[in-house]
């Protein structure tokens, strides 16, 4: 269920860079645990143990990963230039308190607290975050997709890997981020061709949960 977690599944799986898979049961609290705080002092997902080597936050682990593999990892992933590597870290940066966020938020009032609590959803919070969510998909249309195929570029980056999956979130709340937005839907459907098998996999739990909603596979 966690995008970052989807995020560096896909990219680990793509590139086939050597991982060894740890599951990690959040409705157990297993990320609360001692064990689990060794590897990562903040007990939160994702988090790498790589030789002894403990790094925790998606955008840093998947910039390590690219940085100490580069004989699994393509340039285009994160590029060695230094103004298309600018532009990837700018998505990167961005999107913490946008994409993620927005998208994050709006999933989670409008669906997954109600779930939890039994309470109905309060709209006044969920059309607050609705609003901030549609900023951003209007803020792909209008600057990082007006003139690229990619969100950084004319190829697929690790920005799209983490984009995809936070705009998959809302699908679960019955919101498809891409209706209406047709340069949206175009990048999804070049994203697709990229990632799958690995982005279909990583989402088989979403993909699950919105079909239950009468809603197509994403």
């Amino acid at each position: 269920m966690s995008q970052p977690c989807r995020a560096l599944y896909i990219f680990l799986n793509k590139t086939k860079i050597p991982h060894e898979k740890c599951k990690v049961d959040l409705a157990k609290g297993e990320h609360k645990t001692d064990d689990f705080q060794a590897v990562n002092y903040f007990q939160l997902v994702p988090a790498i143990n790589d030789s002894g080597f403990k790094l925790s936050e998606s955008v840093a682990i998947l910039r390590y990963l690219c940085r100490k593999y580069p004989d699994h990892v393509a340039d285009h992933w994160y590029p060695k230039d230094i103004k298309k590597q600018a532009i990837v870290d700018q998505y990167l940066e961005w999107q913490h308190a946008n994409t993620r966020f927005h998208c994050a938020m709006f999933f989670q009032y409008q669906w997954l607290i109600p779930r939890l609590t039994g309470a109905p959803p309060k709209q006044s919070t969920v059309d607050k975050f609705r609003t901030g969510m549609e900023t951003v998909l209007e803020n792909f249309d209008d600057f990082w997709l007006k003139d690229s195929k990619f969100v950084a570029g004319q190829e697929i980056s690790i920005a799209d890997i983490l984009a995809i999956c936070e705009l998959y979130q809302p699908a679960m709340a019955g919101y498809n981020v891409f209706t209406g937005h047709p340069l949206l839907a175009e990048w999804h459907e070049r994203v697709k061709s990229e990632l799958n098998p690995e982005l279909d996999e990583a989402n088989f739990i979403l993909n699950k949960i919105i079909a239950k909603q009468n809603m197509a596979k994403l």
